[in-house]
């Protein structure tokens, strides 16, 4: 009997039926959504049609697409061609500056410029590095996903039982993010709210792109001053939704571009900011942080506040600055 760990294809073109121990961390699943994630590869279509002919098995009875898996629960999938689990050979390792970490969760301090997780031109990222550097965990997911270029608190969740709570307490808008970000122009409100519909695209090469538009999804920002000099700003944004690139978008589209956002950001001063000048240091990223977030956790019900500090490089460039207004 096999652990999913060690399914993999056949070496020889004879098919063989695969047989899956599903344990704790993949208890409460549907099957179809179960199968949809291990048989990469393989058309949604057939995945349904093997579910509906009764060749998937669970406990040796027929099951519906809506069976919930149980630990315990012994999985027969007929031959099919199932793709191998993504090889880590040719990721490196690598651990990340730890907030807090417990047998649920883990919150790391994401550095600007890494992905989250491969794809797009990524080989890869975040999470397939921590499970490189973490063979024998058996289950570590993303509870959610910040830009490469933005820093800052990364949660990840070490049992399906944390992701699944942790995606309802977002869903609920029971979570609290809070961004540090550097915008240019004259911030006038001590506290102003920003309520603008965002429509999400493709570009042609693959890029993801928001644009505020009639008809997109509703989003809602409230962003607090916290610093001001002549030309700059630092705000705390606190999401109250939380769609794609919403505080860069939301920032932009206000006439306020977040220093050094190479997306949505006033293209020309980031050029400029790269260099120090008379009045200022050099910023080379984009400053943009996720510095706190309050949760529920997921097995105590206790409330939980984290906090990450602004990176040096972002704190060295408020420095340079001199001393802020008011």
């Amino acid at each position: 009997m096999k652990k999913q760990s060690d399914v993999a294809p056949p070496s020889s073109p004879a098919l063989q039926a695969q047989f899956i121990t599903i344990h704790e961390e993949d208890a409460g699943q549907r099957i179809d959504n179960y199968l949809l994630r291990i048989c990469k590869g393989v058309p949604k279509s057939h995945v349904y049609r093997i579910l509906r002919s009764g060749e998937v098995r669970v406990n040796k009875g027929r099951i519906d697409q809506l069976y919930r898996l149980q630990d315990g629960d012994m999985v027969r999938i007929p031959p099919i061609r199932i793709a191998e689990k993504e090889s880590t050979a040719h990721v490196p390792g690598a651990e990340f500056a730890i907030i807090h970490e417990d047998s649920h969760l883990l919150v790391i301090d994401k550095p600007c410029g890494t992905a989250v997780h491969g794809g797009s031109g990524v080989s890869y990222g975040v999470i397939e590095q921590l499970r490189a550097s973490r063979p024998d965990a058996k289950f570590l997911e993303l509870v959610h996903r910040l830009d490469r270029e933005t820093s800052g608190l990364l949660l990840l969740a070490k049992k399906r039982s944390a992701l699944t709570n942790l995606h309802e307490q977002m869903r609920d808008g029971l979570t609290d993010k809070r961004y540090l970000t550097m915008v240019a122009g004259e911030w006038k409100n001590a506290r102003q709210h920003i309520k603008l519909p965002l429509h999400k695209y493709t570009t042609a090469e693959g890029e993801r792109r928001v644009v505020v538009q009639t008809g997109g999804m509703e989003s809602h920002t409230v962003f607090s001053l916290l610093r001001k000099w002549p030309n700059f700003a630092l705000l705390e944004a606190e999401l109250k939704t939380g769609r794609t690139h919403q505080i860069r978008v939301h920032l932009s589209s206000s006439g306020f571009p977040i220093l050094g956002d190479d997306k949505y950001g006033d293209f020309a001063l980031n050029r400029q900011l790269l260099k120090a000048d008379a009045g200022r240091g050099a910023l080379k990223r984009m400053f943009l942080h996720a510095h706190q977030i309050t949760f529920t956790h997921p097995e105590s019900g206790k409330p939980m506040t984290l906090n990450a500090t602004l990176p040096p490089e972002c704190e060295r460039f408020l420095v340079s600055l001199g001393k802020p207004q008011g």
